[in-house]
């Protein structure tokens, strides 16, 4: 995944959990894509403290998803969800009695795997 998206993504899921300054700092860096120069000037600290503190939440965000995994957790049913959702395609292209069945078994499996997640 890239670097960007996966902060993102991480952002997104933790972020209500930095505080409030963290929080500022973080979605301008990361979501607005200011520079180290313009944070400094925009929060009246040093580049050094700016670089600082996003390598400090960088990894406290990591932290987070290596204790909770929601974003592995995410991945997998968006990837179950899309299994599904191919097979359905499939199943209203396939015409015979045999294919549908297979493709219902296959969706069943997957609506299982969701279901354990």
């Amino acid at each position: 995944m890239k670097e960007i998206a996966r902060k993102a993504l991480l952002f997104d899921f933790y972020g209500e959990l930095l505080t409030e300054h963290q929080k500022k700092v973080y979605e301008d860096a990361v979501m607005n894509d200011y520079s180290l120069s313009e944070l400094a000037e925009e929060y009246g600290v040093s580049r050094q403290g700016i670089h600082d503190l996003l390598k400090r939440c960088d990894a406290i965000l990591e932290g987070y998803e290596e204790k909770l995994g929601l974003i592995k957790r995410f991945g997998e049913l968006k990837e179950l969800a899309g299994g599904i959702r191919q097979d359905m395609d499939r199943l209203e292209e396939c015409g015979s009695d045999k294919e549908k069945e297979e493709l219902i078994s296959s969706m069943k499996e997957r609506i299982e795997q969701l279901e354990m997640l």
